[in-house]
């Protein structure tokens, strides 16, 4: 998997993501700074919060804010691959993740261009 991406329904690209990376590399030095970083008063987060596997898989560790995710509930409900493959795309929902990882939007932009042949 070293040179594959793991895209989730969003279009973060998980196997950039610091979590996903300490996670992989059962880092838990790593996993313990990430949740240091990303906490904050109205989200507190333990690295507990943060071991994460992907969050494509419902059977696998997904980081805490992948678990309460809407994007990633109305995926699974929907059995896409990514919201590029979704006839809604795309919709409020991704608002809030784009508002965090702009390559997101563009990665599933992309996706759903080459998904229309155009």
């Amino acid at each position: 998997m070293a040179d594959e991406k793991m895209i989730a329904f969003c279009g973060i690209l998980c196997t950039e993501c610091p979590a996903f990376k300490a996670t992989l590399a059962d880092d838990e030095k790593a996993v313990s700074k990430q949740a240091k970083e990303w906490s904050s008063d109205e989200y507190p987060l333990t690295a507990a919060d943060l071991w994460c596997d992907g969050c494509i898989y419902e059977d696998k560790r997904a980081a805490k804010f992948c678990q309460d995710c809407d994007v990633r509930q109305c995926a699974f409900v929907k059995g896409v691959e990514n919201c590029a493959h979704c006839d809604e795309f795309p919709c409020d929902k991704l608002e809030k993740p784009w508002s965090m990882c702009v390559d997101a939007k563009t990665t599933l932009e992309e996706i759903r261009r080459i998904l229309k042949g155009s």
